[in-house]
Parts: structure tokens; sequence; C-alpha cells
């Protein structure tokens, strides 16, 4: 079962909100990398620094980061802190490889 953050082509479309340049934001930055790496143009994953947009956190209603966020569907599904295991984060956002675009 797919949610609709799969946008317009096949995409994974989700946004990772971190905190400037902590260590928790680096080592997602990294995750959200091995993802882009792993999946190619089949994911989208913008980065929203809640430091520089403060009001895009609040807007989201984001209270801890980093944060992944499929915010494509109400209410938004979010998972909060280590992004670092890719199966398990495409899992919980009920993604298979299969899923998105061959």
């Amino acid at each position: 079962m797919a949610s609709s953050g799969i946008g317009p082509g096949g995409r994974l479309r989700l946004r990772l909100y971190i905190t400037g340049d902590a260590p928790g934001a680096r080592r997602a930055i990294q995750s959200r990398n091995r993802l882009i790496e792993e999946f190619g143009d089949d994911v989208d994953i913008e980065i929203v620094d809640i430091l520089s947009l403060p009001e895009e956190a609040e807007r989201a209603g984001i209270l801890a980061t980093p944060t992944l966020s499929d915010e494509s569907i109400d209410p938004p599904r979010r998972l909060i802190g280590d992004i670092s295991d890719l199966s398990q984060v495409l899992e919980y956002f009920g993604f298979r490889r299969k899923d998105i675009a061959p």
C-alpha cells in the first residue's frame, strides 16, 4: 500500500526537517543522501532547516528534529529521529521498491 507521497512520475516526495549543522542534522542529511543514491530520481527529499525557516516548522507543527515527513497526506506521516535504515524508512512510509517507478 503506497501513501500519496508518491508524486507525479512515481516519485516519492518527502521533507526532512533539521536543525542547523547539529550532529543529528548531519547524520540525517547523510541518510537522506543515501536514500537518494539508492533510488536516484525516484525520490525527492526537500531539506528544511528550521533555524533558517522557523515559520515552516511552526506551520508544519514540527516539535523535534530530525523529522522526515510525508506532508501530502492528512494527517502527515512523520518519522522522528534516526533514518539510517533505508528499508525501515521506506517500510514506515508504506513503500516497497516496486511502488516507486522503475
